[in-house]
């Protein structure tokens, strides 16, 4: 069974950080004005919730399956992407920096290392 668990968690891993790198490519186009912000946000915003359950499954499944410390390095950053993607982004201009964007490099690299 924890065979199972870890090859499904090494795979959702590698998804997650699939993922990541398409959102730097899209986000370092949009910069570089390759395509325009609206085009980004339909790019990107498909893959918000996919990601958001992808790490969720991970973390619950190491609960389930009582590996405590893998656990624990997981639940902060599958708690920051869930308060992260349910908070009212209406307001929010896209190109305008704001100070949850000045973060979201540092946030990602912790995401891509675990």
């Amino acid at each position: 069974m924890e065979a199972v668990v870890f090859i499904f968690s090494l795979l959702d891993c590698c998804a997650l950080i699939f993922l990541s790198v398409y959102f730097i490519i899209t986000l370092s186009d949009l910069e570089c004005d390759y395509i325009n912000a609206r085009s980004c946000c339909s790019k990107l915003n498909k893959w918000v919730i996919p990601e958001m359950i992808g790490h969720s499954v991970v973390t619950v499944l190491m609960l389930v399956s009582l590996h405590w410390f893998i656990f624990l390095l997981n639940l902060p950053v599958a708690t920051w992407n869930i308060y992260r993607n349910t908070q009212s982004r209406a307001a929010e201009v896209t190109h305008e920096r704001s100070h949850d964007q000045t973060w979201f490099p540092l946030a990602l690299f912790f995401h891509v290392s675990l």
